[in-house]
């Protein structure tokens, strides 16, 4: 009773931490016909959940894409999509896509409602998207399955109809960069389990 009691302290003080590891970024899309938020939230280094409502796309799917700078005077100055492995364009759930892919969202009577998570993408560590822009295509984004000459670097997804810039919301600090970043979480986690077989050795 008295092991089951210790693990049960340790697993409840282990979410806390994470949960406190909580970061939380934002991007606002305004044009003159199309308008939205983007929230994007990861806990530690774990996947990112990417929520939002657009409002103003024409109905139908839109290619939906990190792309490398945080220049968006006009959209077209974000350059292209955020590839820091140097791989072909791919479906979100492909083995090979560009970080910055994260497929289509689409719209109807006028919406699109946001709700999907990628675990590719992140907010810290040394290929984080913050500072980077979120950019929506007039078309759908084929995913790099066609034969269309540009299929495997941008999913003919056509023009640029909005974008913005990924900016912190949440913590002001602790936005840590660099392969550092990556292992923070992971020794926290070495460390929970390690106190956890010590105390369980000495009953």
């Amino acid at each position: 009773m008295a092991k089951l009691c210790i693990l049960l302290f340790l697993v409840t003080v282990s979410a806390v931490i994470a949960a406190n590891d909580t970061r939380t970024a934002v991007v606002h899309l305004k044009t003159a016909t199309v308008e939205g938020n983007v929230t994007f939230q990861q806990i530690g280094n774990g996947h990112v959940r990417i929520t939002g409502l657009i409002t103003g796309l024409e109905n139908g799917k839109h290619g939906f894409h990190i792309h490398e700078r945080g220049d968006i005077v006009p959209c077209e100055a974000a350059g292209g999509h955020y590839n820091p492995l140097m791989k072909n364009h791919g479906s979100p759930t492909a083995a090979e896509r560009h970080v910055g892919d994260l497929g289509n969202i689409e719209s109807s009577d006028g919406k699109a409602m946001i709700d999907f998570e990628d675990n590719v993408i992140s907010l810290i560590g040394e290929y984080s998207i913050v500072g980077r822009s979120l950019v929506i295509h007039a078309n759908e984004d084929d995913l790099g399955n066609t034969t269309h000459p540009q299929s495997k670097t941008t999913g003919n997804a056509g023009g640029r109809v909005a974008c913005g810039v990924i900016g912190i919301k949440d913590p002001v600090n602790n936005w840590p960069r660099g392969t550092s970043a990556s292992s923070t979480l992971s020794a926290l986690s070495v460390g929970v389990v390690s106190v956890i077989a010590a105390l369980l050795s000495t009953f």
